[in-house]
């Protein structure tokens, strides 16, 4: 999609000048006068905006939409106003600009305009993540499409400055999210581990950082035991990704962050096995995986000042007659053994050898993001990602990136007398803990291996897609904690 930026101030005729099958302008829901473009936009059309909000017919709530068409006064075909709620800030404009692009496309639409709320950098990324975000579709597989991608966009800032970094930052942001999701909604016949290599080793080649593959001998060499118990009942061999950032100029700082995803390309639940109703949404396993490979793309392109390195564990997880049992007893990288009462909890059978993998290549700090418990769904619903970490200063700047980027995280506790759950008289560690508090246990697991580094465990398990198409997202993956990883790495 070709993105145009054009200055528009305030007095000047772009607005009734720009050519597009939809203009799109944001409207808070408030009591106050319409200003700034809006009030332009009224004039324009001969009180339109003042009436619609005057009748009750448009009140500004978030995501509302309304069509004004072959608007006098507009060479645009269309005048879409969409609602951005009583907390207009950029992630609420983020979504109204999707959701009124959403609808733009649904009609028809090729070409849209955006008039960006105001002259702040924050606002015109917003509107720029908007859009291409709503240009998404999950219908890559199927032969006949409901509607079409956009061809161009405009945007309309009434900043005279060059606005055109900010431009680029946002596209880059939005376009590594919406690769995440590509990724996450490959079925799982297309996408198996050694795929998910391939993309990853494509990805990095295109953004210009270093991709390493780790197969199934050198992890037995290594001594990555409880990954390979995840990964023998499936004919797919397992890998181990591994991408790394480096800054182009050296700092002071001895940091260096570690993102570990789970990559499972498919979880039937092994031995263990899930019941058959929404096993199909098992696909999405990987999200954390993907959202690792996305991360890695900006964050190369946006280039921050601190190393970063990806550790991608994937494996498929299957009932063959080779698959791992309950009742197994694993030996992980760094040593501790594990015992398997279900095999169901696969997700941190890998990551636990990831993250130990990670400290010994020099990571000071750990984010992991994993699709890793139904009891996350439990407690925080499909609005929140549960975050679970052994430091509360790190926690911290991760929910500040979170807050910026407008991905709603939710600090859970990892109290150790939960770690009570998780012991067995066979082993150091079960790898699971019970019914109660099955998010908790399940972060304890992991924080049982990120030891004394600083460590955060995202649990995504209900925020990584969306099961019905949103006003301003299509059905399926959502490519959540992207925008918040790069944010973090970004503000270091």
């Amino acid at each position: 999609m070709e993105l145009k930026l054009v200055s528009a101030p305030a007095g000047s005729s772009a607005l009734q000048d720009t050519e597009a099958d939809a203009l799109i302008a944001v409207a808070a829901q408030t009591d106050g006068p319409v200003t700034g473009a809006l009030d332009a936009l009224d004039r324009l059309t001969g009180g339109w905006v003042q009436e619609i909000r005057a009748s009750g017919e448009f009140k500004g709530k978030a995501y509302d939409t309304i069509v004004l068409h072959r608007p006098a006064g507009l060479k645009a075909r269309r005048l879409i106003v969409a609602g951005s709620g009583k907390r207009p800030d950029s992630s609420e404009v983020r979504r109204a600009v999707a959701a009124a692009t959403r609808s733009a496309k649904s009609s028809g639409a090729r070409s849209v305009a955006v008039v960006v709320p105001d002259d702040s950098t924050a606002m015109l990324e917003a509107a720029v993540e908007g859009v291409i975000l709503a240009n998404w579709e999950s219908d890559r597989y199927r032969t006949k499409h409901d509607s079409l991608p956009l061809q161009s966009c405009t945007f309309l800032t009434p900043s005279q400055a060059d606005m055109a970094p900010a431009l680029e930052r946002a596209r880059i942001l939005a376009e590594s999210q919406n690769l995440t999701r590509d990724l996450q909604n490959e079925p799982p016949n297309i996408l198996g581990p050694q795929a998910l290599a391939e993309r990853a080793r494509q990805v990095a080649a295109d953004a210009g950082i270093e991709c390493e593959v780790l197969d199934e001998d050198r992890m037995r060499q290594l001594g990555m035991g409880s990954l390979l118990a995840v990964a023998q009942g499936s004919a797919q061999p397992p890998a181990l990704i591994i991408l790394r950032y480096t800054p182009e100029s050296a700092t002071d700082s001895t940091d260096h962050l570690g993102l570990v995803g789970k990559g499972v390309t498919f979880d039937t639940g092994g031995i263990s096995i899930k019941p058959a109703d929404n096993m199909d949404k098992m696909k999405y396993d990987m999200s954390g995986a993907a959202a690792m490979i996305g991360a890695m793309r900006a964050i190369a392109l946006l280039k921050p000042r601190i190393p970063v390195t990806a550790f991608i564990p994937t494996v498929e997880n299957m009932p063959g007659s080779r698959a791992y049992r309950p009742g197994d007893i694993v030996t992980t990288l760094s040593g501790k053994t594990v015992e398997v009462l279900n095999t169901d909890a696969e997700g941190r059978l890998i990551l636990n050898d990831a993250i130990t993998y990670a400290k010994r290549l020099g990571c000071t700090h750990l984010v992991d993001a994993a699709t890793l418990t139904g009891a996350i769904v439990v407690a925080l619903g499909h609005y929140y990602v549960g975050v679970f970490s052994n430091n509360d200063q790190f926690r911290d700047k991760l929910l500040a990136s979170a807050a910026r980027q407008g991905e709603k995280m939710w600090p859970m506790p990892v109290d150790d007398e939960f770690r009570d759950l998780l012991k067995t008289p066979f082993a150091d560690i079960a790898n699971v803990g019970g019914r109660w508090g099955g998010a908790i246990t399940a972060a304890l697991f992991l924080k049982e291996f990120a030891e004394e580094t600083p460590w955060i465990h995202l649990d995504i398990a209900g925020t990584a897609s969306y099961d019905e198409g949103k006003q301003f997202a299509a059905k399926g993956a959502s490519g959540i904690a992207v925008r918040t990883l790069v944010d973090l790495a970004l503000n270091w």
